[in-house]
């Protein structure tokens, strides 16, 4: 395999290659029959309370950027709708003439 040394170091670092630069065989992993160990379920008002923590941390746009922001969507809805609009009038009225109805 062709790898530059960066690559060979880092390899080596992790145990996938040994100091030859030669690839270590990877042994199977035993498989094991236990089952997972099952994570505590939290209750409605501990969820509530980690959803309220977790909304605090969110960086809310204020005022201004959200009426940018709904103007940058409104104009491109607009100017999306009207060219597919004209295309359809355009390739409806190239059909018709195509077909002479």
């Amino acid at each position: 395999m062709a790898m530059n040394r960066e690559t060979r170091r880092l390899l080596q670092k992790q145990g996938e290659l040994g100091p030859d630069g030669s690839q270590k065989p990877q042994g199977r992993q035993p498989r094991s029959n236990t089952k997972p160990a099952q994570q505590e379920r939290t209750g409605p008002a501990q969820y509530a309370r980690e959803v309220r923590a977790e909304l605090k941390k969110v960086m809310w746009p204020s005022r201004s950027e959200t009426m940018h922001y709904s103007v940058v969507v409104l104009i491109t809805i607009i100017v999306l709708t009207a060219m597919i609009a004209g295309l359809d009038f355009v390739l409806g009225e190239g059909i018709l003439q195509l077909f002479d109805v």
